[in-house]
């Protein structure tokens, strides 16, 4: 389904966050496209493709190991690889089960830093190495987020990294993957993460010599989300809780956001990263004070073809040398009046349906749709495994001969 096709989907007239009959309808989606048989043929195909393509990634990691003992720019430069793989799972499969219009506007930071192609998607000119900082609406949060790192010029979904709670490491082929991806487990006691995140630091602003005897750094996006998790009901008890307790504002459409492991990562980066990209996140429909995890699940969005209607972006972008690092106190202070605006930001979206439209480059609002470039580019998923199958292949038949003269 196109982008065009996307919008023409039928719509109440005032659907709007929060109105009458968004809330009555029961789904900001609408009702669910598939009965139960479709919806299982579709559970059944979703989770075929993942699983497959989860396990070919995961066996091509563990086949290219070695490499590490061998030559360790080159392992991560593999590793990398398996990573943009992974990106171009969860592309696919959003495309291909829950296609989704992109809207996109941002401050004047970002001007010039979007561009539309001729067939409709979007170009991103953010630079190799930066911080990504988000509000957390739903666990689908990153899935978008990795794909704005597809759409990057030059690609840079090969090259995310994002800090995980510790519970998933324990999930069989994600959690070995991830760890083979660089991806940090947070158990959310510094005292523990602190050395975890200080080694996988010192690798991402170590410095390499290129063949030409130059010195450079790895392309880096630093994916981090201050409030620790996704928006809840009990997120948001927690934090009005805290508030009361610290005898600061709280937020209506926000958690207040945690800043001691974003103080040491950026501390830490600092010298190696120049920015710090702010993406404020909001669903379409979901009403006022509702939560989407509630609405936009797993089985409703790739399952019910209950998708989102719209996924929307505020950029804005953040010199690193003018952000206050010298103590947690000031850090903490910038990161929260960051939220606060955040805040405003959201209320904006709730009350009209659309985040303010200017400053991103192009007039109004960019939209577009998580998609490839290519419809083949899928099979890039399976090339590296394949391409080790035919050369054990040649090494077998290659050992025949051998043996047999």
């Amino acid at each position: 389904m196109t982008t065009a096709e996307l919008r023409k989907r039928p719509q109440p007239p005032d659907t709007v966050p929060g109105s009458k009959s968004t809330i009555d309808s029961g789904h900001p989606a609408g009702e669910a496209k598939y009965g139960r048989f479709r919806a299982l043929l579709r559970a059944v195909s979703v989770s075929l493709y993942f699983a497959s393509g989860c396990l070919t990634i995961h066996i091509t990691q563990i086949l290219g190991a070695p490499i590490y003992y061998l030559n360790r720019d080159f392992y991560y430069a593999y590793m990398s690889l398996t990573k943009a793989s992974f990106g171009l799972l969860i592309t696919t499969m959003t495309q291909w089960w829950a296609p989704t219009v992109i809207r996109i506007s941002g401050d004047s930071s970002v001007a010039g830093q979007f561009s539309l192609a001729p067939d409709g998607r979007v170009n991103c000119a953010f630079p190799e190495r930066m911080v990504m900082i988000a509000n957390h609406q739903i666990y689908t949060d990153w899935l978008y987020l990795w794909w704005v790192g597809y759409t990057g010029i030059p690609q840079m979904h090969g090259h995310i990294y994002i800090i995980l709670k510790e519970s998933l490491k324990w999930i069989p082929v994600i959690g070995p993957g991830c760890m083979f991806l660089g991806f940090v487990f947070m158990s959310r006691k510094m005292a523990v993460d602190q050395p975890r995140l200080a080694h996988r630091l010192g690798k991402l602003k170590t410095r390499h010599t290129g063949p030409d005897g130059k010195s450079y750094l790895n392309p880096m996006w630093l994916l981090l989300f201050p409030e620790g998790t996704n928006l809840s009901g009990n997120g948001r008890d927690k934090s009005a809780r805290w508030a009361a307790k610290s005898g600061i504002r709280d937020l209506a459409h926000l958690m207040l956001p945690r800043s001691t492991g974003m103080y040491f990562c950026l501390n830490e980066l600092k010298g190696t990263v120049d920015y710090v990209y702010d993406c404020t996140v909001a669903y379409e429909g979901v009403p006022r004070g509702q939560y989407g995890e509630d609405y936009f699940t797993l089985s409703s969005t790739f399952f019910q073809g209950r998708p989102p209607k719209s996924v929307n972006f505020y950029w804005r972008r953040f010199d690193l040398a003018k952000i206050p690092l010298d103590t947690p106190e000031a850090f903490d202070e910038w990161l929260r009046e960051r939220w606060y605006e955040k805040d405003a930001l959201l209320e904006q979206y709730v009350a009209t349906g659309r985040f303010p439209a200017n400053g991103a480059g192009i007039k109004g609002h960019i939209e577009t749709e998580v998609r490839t470039q290519y419809w083949w580019e899928f099979f890039r998923i399976f090339v590296m495994l394949g391409a080790f199958g035919l050369l054990f292949n040649v090494m077998l038949r290659t050992l025949r001969v051998l043996t047999r003269g």
